[in-house]
This record gives C-alpha cells, structure tokens and sequence, in this order.
C-alpha cells in the first residue's frame, strides 16, 4: 500500500496565524493554488480513494486534487484537526495554547489531548491498512493530524514532535 498525505490549502487563519483546529475556514486564492499542484503531483500516482476530514478547507483541497486523481472521495471524521478548546483563533504564539502544546496527555481546555487525536487517527490507519491493503491511498486532513501520522511511520522525539510542521498541501509519501 502507498499512502499519501496532504494537509489542506493554505487558509485565511494560516495567513494571520491563526489555530484553527475544528473551526470551519475556507481557503485563500493561494490555497486553491497549492491544491492545483498538489492535484498535479499526483496526477500519474493513480490514486484509488481518497479520504479527506469533514472540514471545508480539506474537503475544498481533496476536490481539487480529485479533479486529476478522479477517485472516489470519502469523508471520514477521524482526519478532522485537534480541538484545540478555548485557543481556537487565538495566535498561534500565545503561551498558553503553546504551554499546552507541549502536554500531550492534556486536553486543552474545551478541547482534546494529543492523545485522544493519536488515538482515532492509529484506530483509522491500521483500518484504512488492513481493507486498502493493495491500493494507493490519499489522505487530505490538517497539520496536527499529518505530525501524529508521521509518528505512525518515524520515531519522534517530544521536542521533534512539537517542532514538525507539514506545509500547507506538501505531500508525504509512505508505504505500507
């Protein structure tokens, strides 16, 4: 299996540094761009499905790339962003969303745990790993999601998890 991972287009909250975990944004002129290319790199790997998170900038970005890829589109919320609670909106430098950052075993406030995304995404890659056992898989989903399925695939330290950062509709390649 060859799975591919993208994150979203950049976004409106992207430009002024916004979090933005499961608040709904839609991409810039410059996000559409970047799933154009995205749709064009991927265009001759002969994608069979393609899921994306419920979330308009993912849905948005997966329908442009499927635009190449003509494959089926399937939602699934397990890729949806970490509810990042009472720090959605806020910049993406104030200390306490980034003070929570480093917990990983701590919801944010309103919110979910880094571990509580590790869970549901785990859950969906060793399910999307045992039914697509033979095809080339893509995922569209959000930054926090793309660092927990590197973790799948590459040890990280804490300070390496922290620091990784998947640019917006940069694709990543892994095989099962």
């Amino acid at each position: 299996m060859k799975l591919f991972v993208t994150r979203h287009g950049e976004t409106t909250w992207n430009v002024e540094w916004k979090v933005s975990g499961v608040t709904d944004v839609e991409l810039t002129s410059l996000g559409i761009s970047q799933a154009e290319e995205a749709a064009k790199a991927l265009e001759n790997e002969k994608i069979d499905i393609i899921f994306a998170s419920p979330l308009k900038r993912t849905r948005h970005t997966a329908e442009i790339i499927n635009s190449r890829c003509n494959a089926p589109i399937i939602i699934d919320p397990r890729l949806t962003e970490q509810d990042y609670g009472i720090y959605e909106g806020v910049h993406r430098k104030t200390e306490g969303f980034l003070n929570n950052k480093r917990q990983f075993a701590v919801k944010y406030p309103g919110g979910e745990s880094m571990f509580q995304v590790g869970y549901r995404v785990y859950a969906f890659l060793e399910e999307i790993k045992k039914s697509y056992a033979n095809k080339n898989v893509l995922l569209v989903t959000h930054g926090g999601v793309c660092r927990v399925i590197r973790t799948y695939f590459e040890d990280m330290t804490n300070e390496e998890y922290f620091e990784f950062s998947q640019g917006n509709c940069e694709i990543r390649k892994y095989e099962i």
